[in-house]
């Protein structure tokens, strides 16, 4: 029987799936400070972002056999050391693709028509200055005819590249692993898409989406805003880390970048109060896979994996 610590919540449906399987499932939360001590006690761990499962904690727990991550990105793991002591590594590509891409797709409307800033006013002008606020956000734009640069074409970039198309806006793809990809629009046709080099795309982008892991270094730094059109809308749902974000406030102040929609920070779960407060930044607290479909779609998925362990 396996005992199974899940630290960082699962949907009831894979849990269930884990249980009618017979597996001791624990669901209250450990301290990270506590885990040394009490996950020698069981054979996986599943964490979302929160848990950090390194070398140290890795070397404390002999009997772990698999490490379950309920997402994409594994930058909260040690993967190669935990292969390297036979341990299991498994995450879950597939399963919130959609949700983030929808996210993503929510900012870009968010700046495109200042609703982020629309609804931090009305309350307190709506009922009083209601004719000049009206008239102050008459300068929204519009999707369609746009051009939308995406910055990683994995399972995610492409949802995102689908939905981009299916809006009518022309995609440009960066990634170094894809030269061109068919993309199977919503209407059922298929667009190929072939990638540009990233220089190309910041000149040409007027909405720029970043989808990809945290490599330790930023990806987008000064050099990398000042290639792009004066006011370039940004929209970061990927990681924190991967946007310089010393950078992105210097062109949001210049008028580099028209708006930023942040979803992902570089101190989490403290972000700087300077992106917080900047008037020209649409916020979200990492939601991007947090919607009860794909959070079922994890569950179920990770279910999946662990059981097809077993039986192995």
């Amino acid at each position: 029987m396996l005992k199974i610590l899940v630290n960082d919540g699962m949907h009831i449906t894979g849990q269930k799936m884990l249980e009618d399987a017979k597996c001791q499932v624990a669901t209250d939360k450990v301290a990270q400070d506590d885990l040394p001590k009490e996950l020698p006690n069981y054979d996986v761990i599943i964490v979302r972002s929160a848990t950090k499962v390194r070398k140290d904690l890795i070397d404390s727990c002999p009997n772990l056999k698999i490490i379950a991550r309920g997402g994409v990105g594994l930058d909260n793991i040690d993967v190669d050391y935990a292969k390297s002591k036979g341990i299991k590594v498994m995450n879950t590509p597939a399963a919130s693709s959609l949700a983030v891409a929808e996210l993503a797709f929510g900012h870009m409307f968010s700046l495109a028509r200042s609703i982020y800033k629309a609804n931090r006013e009305m309350p307190t002008k709506g009922a009083t200055d209601f004719k000049s606020l009206k008239k102050s956000y008459a300068k929204g734009v519009q999707l369609r005819g746009k051009t939308l640069g995406i910055i990683g074409l994995g399972r995610i970039g492409q949802a995102t590249a689908r939905i981009g198309l299916a809006l009518g806006m022309e995609v440009l793809g960066v990634d170094p692993f894809h030269k061109q990809l068919d993309i199977n629009v919503n209407d059922g046709h298929q667009v190929s898409l072939t990638t540009v080099d990233m220089e190309t795309m910041l000149k040409k982008s007027d909405f720029i989406t970043l989808h990809i892991p945290n490599t330790g270094k930023p990806v987008l730094t000064k050099q990398h805003f000042d290639l792009m059109k004066d006011g370039t809308y940004l929209v970061n749902a990927s990681r924190g880390g991967t946007v310089d974000e010393d950078a992105m406030l210097e062109a949001l102040n210049s008028g580099k970048l028209a708006a930023a929609g942040v979803d992902v920070f570089e101190n989490e779960p403290t972000p700087r109060t300077d992106i917080l407060n900047h008037p020209n930044v649409s916020l979200s607290p990492h939601i991007g896979a947090s919607t009860q479909e794909a959070q079922a779609n994890i569950g179920v998925e990770l279910a999946d994996q662990i059981l097809a362990f077993m039986k192995n």
